[in-house]
């Protein structure tokens, strides 16, 4: 073992360990904060407790840890060659008789792992946890959360009851000011009005809760007869809990199935056509999208050198664009092989065979061309278009401080 893992090899390791784990916490983080802030508003409107909120998030790590850990390890793998690439570390492996498959050792074993961790994510994490988020929206619409009474506005109770309450106090235990109106189909109205009060579970009846009432007054008042007044230290007023719908079952979507639900529907011929395309197409997004990771770290590398005495970022920024170009591509090929106008094999597998051709010859014009530079073209105009953004920056501040400017000249020919 000894002889198959380095020292080498574990550098290479933690060279491209740090910047992975920092990419993926890093975009996971980008995704989820964005997601937060709607998720605080919704709930808020909805009335639900704040807990909610974070539980909601938890079942979408699965959803985007699908694309941040493609991310994460293709970038940690181009940081860490390019690291060694602009300290010369590569020339010296590569002097030694190192070529780059042997280099990729160590990055093709987490690669291996990861894809295996992407594959139980994408194939079994990933419907349960979008099903689980589904099923938290819709109760937390329906109130099956917990929904609460809003403190100062008139609450709306089945159409019948109108509840208002003052303030609240000990995170709702203790209500003060309470007043409530009751009407029933014979006309008949209750007026409730009380100094304090507390909502407390029926243990009879789970389909109502008790508002008990401390020092109050109703005042009944019926269509043809006059209003009677009662006066009471303590009165229990029941409560109907509006009637929750229950959710749907799992499966309304192809993408809260698992891998073998997929492929039981997708090769059942007595299902739809529609339901087997849908099914397909659904299956051989997540597979194109766990195995494309295998071709990452060729990518990685192949924009990880920078030509020499140069320390262009053009790499990086041309990684990203293939990583997510890529997904949202497959993401087209899912919805239209969905609807049946093209077949599902070809909708996603054209697209891999296009990339990983791409970059297989990225890959040969790196490692066995010498001298090769599979994007040397577009060095080229980027290294010119920075030329020329630098000239009009140096421009604009010699027309912006032309002392300080006439200065430098003079100190530069001199």
């Amino acid at each position: 073992m000894s002889n198959f893992i380095t020292a080498t090899d574990r550098y290479i390791f933690r060279l491209v360990l740090v910047p992975m784990i920092g990419i993926f916490v890093l975009a996971a983080s980008l995704l989820l904060l964005e997601k937060m802030l709607r998720l605080f508003e919704f709930v808020s409107t909805e009335g639900g407790p704040i807990n909610v909120v974070f539980e909601m998030l938890l079942n979408l790590i699965p959803e985007y840890a699908g694309l941040a850990i493609p991310l994460g390890l293709m970038l940690g793998i181009l940081f860490a060659f390019r690291k060694l690439a602009i300290s010369s570390e590569l020339d010296v492996m590569r002097a030694v008789g190192w070529s780059y498959a042997r280099l990729l050792r160590v990055p093709y074993l987490m690669t291996l792992a990861l894809m295996a961790l992407n594959f139980a994510i994408v194939g079994y994490l990933q419907p349960k946890a979008r099903f689980a988020y589904e099923e938290m929206e819709f109760e937390l619409r329906s109130g099956a959360l917990g929904a609460s009474i809003k403190v100062g506005e008139f609450n709306a109770i089945e159409d019948r009851m109108a509840l208002r309450i003052e303030s609240s106090e000990d995170d709702g235990r203790k209500l003060q000011g309470i007043f409530a109106r009751l009407a029933n189909d014979e006309g008949q109205v209750l007026s409730i009005s009380a100094r304090e009060g507390r909502f407390l579970a029926n243990r009879e009846d789970r389909n109502t809760i008790v508002l008990r009432l401390t020092d109050g007054t109703i005042v009944h008042d019926v269509p043809d007869g006059s209003p009677r007044v009662l006066s009471f230290s303590q009165h229990d007023l029941p409560i109907d809990l509006p009637a929750l719908e229950r959710f749907r079952e799992r499966g309304e979507d192809e993408r809260e199935y698992i891998l073998p639900e997929l492929l039981e529907i997708g090769w059942n011929s007595e299902v739809s056509a529609e339901d087997r395309a849908g099914s397909l197409a659904n299956f051989n997004y997540r597979m194109v999208e766990v195995v494309m990771m295998i071709m990452l770290p060729l990518l990685a590398v192949a924009l990880a050198v920078p030509p020499k005495r140069s320390t262009s970022a053009l790499g990086i920024f041309l990684s990203i664009v293939i990583v997510v170009a890529y997904h949202k591509v497959n993401q087209y090929g899912e919805d239209v092989a969905q609807l049946g106008r093209v077949d599902p094999y070809l909708a996603l597998w054209g697209p891999f065979v296009v990339l990983f051709a791409l970059i297989a010859w990225m890959y040969y014009q790196i490692a066995y061309v010498p001298g090769g530079q599979p994007i040397a073209g577009l060095e080229n105009v980027y290294a010119k278009l920075a030329k020329r953004v630098k000239k009009l920056f140096g421009r604009a501040r010699r027309n912006a401080d032309p002392v300080t400017s006439d200065a430098e000249d003079s100190a530069l020919a001199a």
